[in-house]
Formats: structure tokens, C-alpha cells, sequence
């Protein structure tokens, strides 16, 4: 059967009840949408504060391909597994964007026997989280050139106003527009355009606030342009700031449903680690750390991103710290990383198995010695898989001095990763962590930026033409403690996505910094990286279906 066939014939436990009997959660505390999602209240959360934190687990992965690595996958059969052999475990997610379930990634809610649940409503709308932040952020592009037609007291320069519009949905002809055509009653005419709506910083900051003061403080902190004297100009000048707050109060709140096993989980938030910091929110996680042992949350693509930003950016400006990680590899993404072709990945290849290795080889390097966290491999197992390919892909694994694991989650749900669960409660038991920051606070951008490029990818150095050299030093003097926000292609270290495996010695090039004063880092944006995606040739929306009794199909 296919993702959504399993999720469809889910039988699904009344989210009131199973928060109740799990949680000891109050009714009063959760507004319901549906019967199967609700979100939790602010003041709950407040109640939980003198709890004690469990024990976070971040599950990240290799560098992706075409092949398919299975993240969330294992992220939700680890939590069921955890919760099978007795553990009080949560799971923590990202809600997923429109544009890739329309576009080329599908769905993003786990996969086979390992969902979340209600599928189709976590991937398509929800509870209106990412429409609510897409109306805040244009909000405030509105009352910009509302601002300038109505006389620009602000003296914005309308050459270098930075705030973009932005929707949910994969739309190339949107990313550079001109806008105010049409007269003088439609406002001045000026250069603008289109990010997708996990590009936004609004969305950066409501995954970094804990409260609504704080979540509105850092509205008002979005720094929007600059005056033609060269002032930085800021939301909250415009007074755009409380409307924005109002719009997303209900979004700050996290969203719990449920596993095809019934355990609870949070889905809140959805950056791309890509394009953005790629974590879930920090109230989420904080919130989730108060009421189970055992937290399992995901981070965006491969380590290099979702895992960097995890730590570099949500660790340090939330107080987190992970007591292990999993790394997500599947057999046949190696394979595809030592250069075989997409129909070729189900036949036994020793040799590039072995070639492809080295992309593992240095995630695995990159999370035990540059972060200084103990790592378990968790092999996401394909029924084409042979058994010379996972003993050679275990015995390499061992070399580096970690362990991997066999696990059959999407097929079995928890019960297939219950030795992974045993290996992760083994690891935490040992506390072998010597968590750091790839680098510190007070270290210029540039070098924040080359230490990211020359110790995790494997570049030999960075480059940028003397406006963006010049900008970072600027923002370097401004923002002294901000970290780095690394926007690069998923598929490769490089800038390249069509590099594989783990290239050494190149040129990571900035094409374009953004400040995200609100957020509180800095955006780098490497080599052609575009923060508003297309379409593929052929979208995943042609697939998508309703029948007249509204069931859907074609949605993974």
C-alpha cells in the first residue's frame, strides 16, 4: 500500500482523549481541530516550567538524493519504537509547505508504518500555521508601500527596501517583480518579489520565540530597509508589529496529533533548512522536554544544514543541548552518492556503496568531532538491500567508531526500530556528549561563515565580491554575536547540487546576505540557491487527486 492508503486506514484515537490518557492534559487546555488535531495553550505550557527536561535525541541525516533517506521516517519509528520498550517518549516535527507537497519532495509526514496523523490535513493546510504566517509577513509589506504612498515620513529608500511578499507554493515567475504599476493611485512603482513562506523570517521567528512578548519584540525588530540617509529602518517604526503579533497568537501554539501507533506528537513549524535554520519550533521542543523522558525531534535535510542550524542557531538562542544524534542512511542513497543511476539502485554494487560511503563517512566525522555528540547510524532499510551491502556499510561504520543499526520502521512501524531505541537509550545512559558550537559568538560573519564551509563541507575557503565582503562587514559591526544562516543547495557540500559523495578543496561562493534582525542571524546565500523554489517539469500536484466523496489521492 502507499503512504496515504496506510494513513487512511489509521484508526485514530480522539486527540482530546489520547492528550488525557497519555499526558494527563485537561480538556480546557486544548482548543480541538477536528477530533484529531488541537493545539495546546500558551498557559499550560507556563504551568510545565518547573518540570524537569528529558533527554533530546536529533535525528539527521546524509546528503540527499533522488534515492530517498527516510528522516522523518525514522524520526517517528524511533518514537514509537522508545515508547514500545517502555520509555515516556515524544516526537517533535516540522509541518510541511505546500510548494514541495505540490512540487517534487511529496508529503512530509513520515512514511509506511511510521506517520503522523491526520496525513492529509498535517500536509495539506493543517491548522492554518503557515497561512497565518504568510498574512503576517504581507502585512507588513503592505503598510511599507502604504507608508511610501502615503508620503514616506520613514524617507525609505524604495532602491533598498529588503522585505519581500511571500506565499506557500513553488512559483519561479514570482522571484523578481515590479510592483505599484498602474498610476499614481497604486503607489510608486519599485522592484520587489517572492519568497515561499518557509523562507520567511516571520517563520524564523515564530520558531525561535517562547512567549507572545517576545514573539512580538522580534517583529518589531525586522529590520525592512533603509532611509535614502542610509538609517536602518525597522517593523516596528510602522507600528506593523502588534497587527502581525494578533495574526500569529494562535500560530505561536503548538500542534499535537498523533502516530499510526498513538503516541502524541508536536508538528509546529516549518522552515527549510536549505533556505533557513530547518527546525521545528523551540516552544515545541521546550514544551515536549517538560512532558516526556525522551524527546526525538528532526532537523532539515542533511546534517550539514538541518544538524549545523540545529545547533549553531536553536541550540544556542533556545538554552538546548542534544544527548546523541542519529544519522539517517539508506543503502541505496549511498549508492546514489558513488554514482549510480536512480534505476539501477536495487541491484547489489559493493564498489560504489564503498564510493558513496565517504558522504556518510563525513556527517559521521562532522557530528562526533566538530559538535562533539556521540552518533548512531540508523540504516533505513530497503527490501532490495543485500545482505553483502548492509555488512559491508555496518563494518565501515564501525571503523569510525559508531554503530549502525537495521531498521525496518517503514514497513513494521515501531516494532523495526526497537534495536535502534536500545542503541540510543545505551548511548544516553553513557553520557558520552562533549557538545559544542562550531564556532563562537564573537567571531566576524566572514569567519563564522568559513569555519561552517572549511570544517563541515570540506571547502578549502569562501568568496563574495567586494558589495557582499563589504555588507558583511558592516553586519559584523552591527550584529556582533548573531550566527549564520547558511542557505546552499541540500544535495552536495559544494554550491553544486550536481557534486555527490564529499568533495574537498572548493570554493564555497556568497552570492547575497541577508540581515534577519528579528531572528536574530544572518542569511548567507550560496552559489544559485533561489529562497522561492519552482516547479519540476512534472509536479507532484499533476498526481494529487480528490474523489466525489472527498478522499484524496496521489498525495505521499
Amino acid at each position: 500500500m502507499s503512504d496515504i492508503e496506510i494513513a487512511q486506514q489509521a484508526h485514530m484515537q480522539p486527540i482530546i482523549a489520547l492528550a488525557a490518557e497519555r499526558l494527563s492534559i485537561a480538556a480546557k487546555h486544548l482548543d480541538p481541530y477536528g477530533h484529531y488535531k488541537a493545539k495546546l495553550s500558551l498557559e499550560y505550557i507556563d504551568s510545565l516550567k518547573d518540570r524537569p527536561n528529558g533527554r533530546l535525541i536529533l535525528v539527521t541525516a546524509i546528503s540527499p538524493t533522488p534515492a530517498g533517506e527516510g528522516k522523518t521516517t525514522t524520526t517517528v519509528g524511533l518514537g514509537d519504537a522508545l515508547n514500545r520498550i517502555g520509555k515516556s517518549a515524544m516526537i517533535c516535527l516540522r509541518e510541511p509547505a505546500l510548494g514541495p507537497c505540490f512540487g517534487v519532495k511529496g508529503g512530509a509526514a513520515g512514511g509506511g508504518y511510521a506517520q503522523v496523523v491526520p496525513m492529509e490535513d498535517i500536509n495539506l493546510h493543517f491548522t492554518g500555521d503557515f497561512h497565518a504566517i504568510g498574512v503576517a509577513h504581507n502585512l507588513l509589506a503592505a503598510m511599507i508601500d502604504n507608508h511610501i504612498h502615503q508620503g514616506n515620513t520613514l524617507n525609505l529608500d524604495l532602491r533598498r527596501i529588503h522585505w519581500k511578499r511571500v506565499m506557500d507554493m513553488n512559483d519561479r515567475a514570482l522571484r523578481d517583480i515590479v510592483v505599484g504599476l498602474g498610476g499614481a493611485a497604486n503607489g510608486f512603482p519599485r522592484e520587489d518579489g517572492f519568497d515561499i513562506i518557509a523562507a520567511s523570517e516571520v517563520m524564523a521567528i515564530l520558531c525561535l520565540s517562547n512567549t507572545i512578548k517576545e514573539l512580538k519584540q522580534r517583529l518589531g525588530n525586522i529590520l525592512v530597509g533603509y532611509s535614502h540617509d542610509g538609517r536602518a529602518i525597522f517593523a516596528r517604526e510602522l507600528n506593523a508589529h502588534g497587527a502581525m503579533a494578533a495574526l500569529l497568537k494562535d500560530a505561536l501554539r503548538p500542534n499535537m496529533v498523533q502516530t499510526l501507533e498513538n503516541n502524541p506528537v508536536f508538528v509546529h513549524g516549518g522552515p527549510f533548512a536549505n533556505i533557513a535554520h530547518g527546525c521545528n519550533t523551540v516552544i515545541a521542543t521546550k514544551t515536549a522536554l517538560k512532558m516526556a523522558d525522551i524527546v526525538v525531534t528532526e532537523a532539515g535535510f542533511g546534517a550539514d544544514l538541518g544538524a549545523e542550524k540545529f545547533i549553531d542557531i536553536k541550540c544556542r538562542k533556545a538554552g538546548l543541548q542534544p544527548d546523541a544524534v542519529v544519522l539517517v542512511a539508506t543503502v541505496r542513497a549511498l549508492k546514489s552518492h558513488g554514482g549510480v543511476a536512480v534505476k539501477e539502485l536495487t541491484q547489489e554494487n559493493l564498489t560504489a556503496l564503498e564510493a558513496g560511503f565517504v558522504n556518510l563517512a563525513r556527517h559521521l566525522s562532522n557530528v562526533q568531532e566538530q559538535f562533539g555528540l556521540p552518533c548512531i547510524v540508523a540504516i533505513n532499510h530497503f527490501v532490495s538491500d543485500s545482505d553483502a551491502e548492509i555488512a559491508l556499510l555496518k563494518q565501515k561504520v564501525e571503523a569510525l567508531d559508531s554503530t549502525a543499526i537495521i531498521c525496518r520502521h517503514w514497513a513494521e512501524g515501531g516494532k523495526g526500530a526497537e534495536a535502534l531505541a536500545h542503541a540510543v537509550i545505551d548511548v544516553i545512559e553513557r553520557g558520552q556528549t562533549r557538545f559544542n558550537f562550531l564556532y563562537q559568538d564573537d567571531l566576524p560573519l566572514w569567519d563564522k561563515i568559513r569555519t561552517v564551509a572549511t570544517r563541515l563541507y570540506g571547502a578549502a575557503d569562501i568568496s563574495a565580491d567586494d558589495r557582499v565582503r563589504r555588507q558583511l562587514a558592516e553586519l559584523s559591526e552591527q550584529y556582533p554575536h548573531y550566527p549564520v544562516c547558511i542557505a546552499k543547495t541540500q544535495s552536495s557540500f559544494t554550491a553544486d547540487p550536481t557534486i555527490k559523495g564529499a568533495p574537498s578543496g572548493h570554493v564555497l561562493p556568497i552570492r547575497e546576505v541577508r540581515p534577519a534582525h528579528g531572528a536574530e542571524f544572518v542569511v548567507a546565500i550560496c552559489g544559485s540557491m533561489m529562497t522561492m523554489p519552482g516547479l519540476p517539469k512534472v509536479p507532484a500536484a499533476e498526481h494529487i487527486d480528490v474523489d466525489d466523496n472527498g478522499k484524496i489521492s496521489g498525495l505521499f
